[in-house]
């Protein structure tokens, strides 16, 4: 419900991995970015704390220097997301027509600095919050904001999967990159600005190695008569259905239900009920209608299609946050709130075919520098 992301972002990539059969790595691994406007989701970066903004809950008191002592304000994504959320759940949070949620006061920098050094933030928070940062706080809530799973991938964009011995194998002429794919540079936990890394590092990697490839191969393979059938079976699917239910009702139930059972804080009953929420939604679905039958700029049936990837993103999202018994980065759970490297040092994979879980080994062997083991994160 909560999202930075805009309207079409829908899983799209993941979606027609799903449906290919391609295994999809770590999609328990979702970043709620902490300062989300409330009720809009929009992103308030977080270069307001590093500008000497902070956070406060409805007594007023600056409650990260209870979480993050050192930190305060400039912890990690992660732990600022869990902070807030504590606080809300133990009944200090603010009230507000969005619901319960923190400020982010930005006022003592003065006009002057925001308007200088934070022109967009003014901009949106007038917008979206309809307040205005010089004169009062702006609602912040938690908010989803990054996949750090997607498809497993070597640094040249190549996708992967693993064979019967456990072995990384590539899947030929299937490539992917940006963040549906998971090189898994970022772990479990993404840093602020190093999605481009998945944007202009891999991405050229991977556009040099396919350069090379189609001038060895010579020729590309043309789509098969059963991959043409495959999509147009899934596109009569919603042409010929006229008496369903209403898709705007199955995505409002599907966003709930992620929002509800598998948001910043995870626990192991809540996400089984989750789970089963899912999979009714997902036999509604099958019978959702669509009500504009043209065949010109048909956005309603564009949504439809792109709901058909939510659904079956949002469901490897739950099968593999159940799998996952830890807390890793992202991922946080009640009832198991520790980390747990003898168990789960490891990358899950989620196979869509099975609907089932499996593991992949983390590579822990030095490259060009002695590689150290991963401690936990003090602030």
């Amino acid at each position: 419900q909560s999202t930075t992301n805009a309207h079409i972002n829908t899983g799209d990539g993941v979606g027609m991995a799903l449906r290919a059969g391609v295994p999809v790595q770590d999609m328990e691994m979702w970043q709620f970015h902490p300062t989300g406007i409330a009720g809009a989701g929009v992103l308030v970066t977080e270069g307001c704390r590093g500008e000497g903004g902070y956070l406060l809950n409805k007594h007023g008191e600056r409650f990260m220097e209870r979480y993050a002592p050192n930190a305060k304000d400039l912890a990690g994504r992660d732990v600022v997301a869990r902070s807030i959320m504590i606080e809300i759940r133990e009944g200090r949070g603010c009230d507000g027509p969005w619901g319960p949620h923190a400020k982010l006061k930005l006022d003592h920098l003065g006009k002057e600095v925001l308007e200088s050094r934070l022109p967009g933030i003014l901009e949106l928070s007038r917008t979206f919050a309809h307040v205005d940062p010089v004169k009062e706080p702006i609602p912040v809530i938690p908010t989803c904001h990054y996949m750090m799973g997607g498809i497993p991938t070597k640094v040249t964009g190549q996708a992967l999967t693993v064979n019967e011995q456990g072995e990384d194998v590539v899947i030929p002429g299937l490539f992917a990159v940006g963040e549906i794919a998971c090189v898994s540079v970022h772990g479990a936990n993404r840093l602020g600005g190093n999605s481009l890394l998945d944007l202009v590092v891999f991405g050229r990697a991977a556009g040099l190695h396919l350069q090379e490839s189609i001038a060895e191969q010579g020729v590309l393979r043309d789509a098969s008569e059963s991959d043409v059938e495959g999509s147009l079976e899934r596109l009569n699917r919603w042409n010929n259905n006229r008496n369903g239910e209403d898709p705007v009702a199955i995505r409002k139930a599907l966003q709930e239900c992620m929002q509800h059972n598998f948001s910043v804080f995870r626990e192991g009953d809540a996400m089984a009920k989750g789970l089963e929420q899912l999979k009714v939604i997902r036999e509604r679905l099958k019978n959702a209608r669509l009500d504009d039958t043209s065949s010109e700029f048909n956005t309603q049936r564009v949504e439809c299609l792109e709901l058909d990837n939510l659904m079956e993103t949002a469901y490897a999202t739950a099968v593999s946050a159940n799998f996952r018994t830890e807390s890793r980065g992202a991922h946080s759970r009640f009832d198991f709130p520790e980390r747990d490297d003898a168990n789960w040092l490891c990358h899950t994979l989620y196979q869509p075919q099975t609907e089932s879980m499996t593991r992949r080994s983390v590579n822990m062997e030095p490259k060009l520098r002695p590689a150290f083991p991963p401690k936990i994160r003090t602030y």
